[in-house]
């Protein structure tokens, strides 16, 4: 095996360690909910989602999902 390649493996698990290294700017997902799909996206620090609770509430538990599973790795706006 590629002796270099080993050190990169070995430092990316390190990275993936250490979470603070990491801030998303924006991204596009598919979320599985319990009876459909939808489709969220974050931009700038505020999430979308195309389900109907999103529309009428500024957040939704799709939204909240993701913001808990990257809390401090994104930055969220206040949707006030």
């Amino acid at each position: 095996m590629d002796y270099g390649l080993i050190g990169k493996m070995d430092k990316a698990k390190r990275y993936a360690e250490e979470r603070e290294r990491f801030s998303f700017t924006s991204f596009e997902l598919k979320f599985h909910g319990d009876n459909n799909d939808h489709v969220v996206s974050y931009n700038n620090g505020k999430f979308q989602c195309d389900c109907e609770f999103f529309l009428t509430h500024e957040r939704c538990a799709h939204s909240m999902a993701l913001d808990e599973l990257l809390k401090d790795m994104i930055a969220v706006a206040d949707p006030s």
